[in-house]
């Protein structure tokens, strides 16, 4: 519920409170004892939907921009009167008058934002060379980049031009600075101890996230995008929404950032590619959902010209994450591809291992290194294969061009096979007492099945 305050200008008592009586508002008329500008003070309770269209009826009946139009929100209203109203005024959207003074809170002042913007790309650089979920999480709660994505979708749907300049301006910028952030402060660690000199951050599992995107992180922009523009519109979760907005931007701009500091142009540039579609779908998502929620100008007649702006950006956008989206396809595709054979070729394995049942003999483990960079660049998989093998069991010497040659047929491709050994020692159902100084193995809850390797 919203408490309207209007003083009423000279001559325009009448007009004002018959605007409202045909409304079918509740209202209090206190005489103006001021400058004498106005006559009169009315204020009257109405729900949030309803605050446009009552605006609208009062500008109509006189009250000018030049005169004091003030809404409260208010915590609790007491009234048996407040059913009918709010059947009147149903739905929980606020007005454009409180939409877009809310987008101009949420955007700091330049001094503000980016001493935020700075620090949570330290806090997220961190987290990234530490590996650390949680730190990176907490960087993102710092981020101030909820304001300037909202505020410039506001702008663009109220027709403010400098609004929307200024939040694409942010946006922009902000992103920037944060790559180059997380660039100075990645070239002064490797000079010093805090990080090992042969780091190779293409292994940390928080990087390599930011740098293989694919659909499911457009589907995190969207959603980000569009729960901002709810809260806003609702007045709820701001805060927790501004952090998910973060998420989709802030880490990936900092791993752009390392990508640069290590010499690393393919991670640099995937991370970039990730912040740019991230950016213009969270932006396309707000944008859409203001106007279909059938906000318009602060302006009287300037809907339409507001509307096929507005379908110009949303084309424009919509092109530009289409094209971007090729990106995240190919990396999608290529992702499942190596997923697939990796799963696949350990299945085979498996299998031909099972039917072959030689006492003894045992698959320790199969790994595949094929990453999605290798289909692109037409590198053949390569499998490495660890087998336990007892003492006096002599291993086949051509058993990894049989592997070779099975992998390669099953799957049509060429394939790298390395086959390893290990002497395997293969305990007992009910483990004897081991001799005096030995370790007990009695614990069950040691998964290893192998007491000890030897190489071969």
């Amino acid at each position: 519920m919203r408490l309207i305050q209007v003083l009423i200008p000279e001559g325009n008592r009448d007009n004002v409170l018959k605007a409202l009586d045909g409304q079918g508002i509740d209202y209090a008329v206190f005489d103006e004892v001021g400058r004498g500008d106005f006559e009169a003070m009315v204020q009257f309770p109405v729900p949030p939907s309803g605050v446009e269209t009552v605006i609208e009826k009062l500008v109509d009946a006189g009250v000018r921009e030049d005169s004091y139009l003030i809404v409260l929100p208010t915590e609790t209203v007491v009234s048996q009167r407040l059913s009918a109203l709010i059947e009147r005024f149903p739905g929980l959207r606020i007005s454009r008058e409180e939409l877009y003074a809310r987008a101009q809170d949420l955007a700091p002042a330049n001094s503000t934002f980016y001493a935020f913007l700075i620090l949570s790309t330290i806090i997220a650089t961190t987290g990234l060379l530490l590996d650390s979920a949680a730190t990176i999480i907490g960087a993102m709660v710092v981020a101030p980049l909820m304001g300037p994505a909202i505020s410039a979708s506001v702008g663009t749907i109220l027709d403010d031009p400098k609004m929307t300049r200024r939040g694409v301006t942010l946006q922009v910028t902000g992103l920037l600075a944060a790559i180059a952030t997380a660039a100075i402060l990645g070239i002064l660690l490797q000079q010093t101890i805090l990080i090992p000199p042969d780091l190779d951050i293409r292994t940390i599992p928080q990087v390599v996230e930011r740098t293989s995107p694919n659909f499911l992180s457009l589907f995190l922009a969207l959603g980000s995008g569009l729960a901002g523009a709810i809260s806003i519109m609702r007045g709820a979760g701001s805060a927790l929404v501004g952090v998910a907005i973060a998420v989709a931007l802030i880490p990936p701009a900092a791993t752009s950032g390392l990508g640069i500091a290590f010499g690393l142009p393919g991670v640099a540039i995937a991370a970039a590619i990730l912040v740019l579609v991230n950016l213009l779908a969270i932006n396309i998502s707000a944008l859409g959902l203001f106007y279909w929620s059938g906000f318009k100008p602060l302006e009287a007649g300037q809907y339409e010209g507001v509307r096929s702006n507005v379908i110009t950006r949303i084309a424009t956008i919509a092109i530009a994450i289409a094209i971007l989206s090729i990106v995240l396809g190919a990396v999608t595709w290529t992702t499942f591809q190596t997923e697939s054979f990796e799963q696949q070729t350990q299945a085979e394995l498996q299998q031909q291992f099972d039917e072959a049942n030689i006492e003894g003999v045992e698959l320790v483990e199969v790994t595949v290194d094929y990453e999605p960079v290798d289909i692109v660049l037409g590198n053949e998989p390569e499998v490495n294969v660890l087998i336990g093998i007892p003492r006096d069991l002599e291993a086949p010497p051509d058993l990894a061009q049989r592997f070779d040659d099975r992998l390669t047929q099953k799957f049509g491709r060429d394939v790298y096979v390395r086959v390893g050994f290990v002497e395997a020692q293969l305990s007992e159902e009910e483990p004897p007492e081991p001799p005096l100084g030995w370790p007990s193995l009695s614990d069950r809850s040691v998964p290893q099945r192998y007491t000890g390797y030897a190489a071969v």
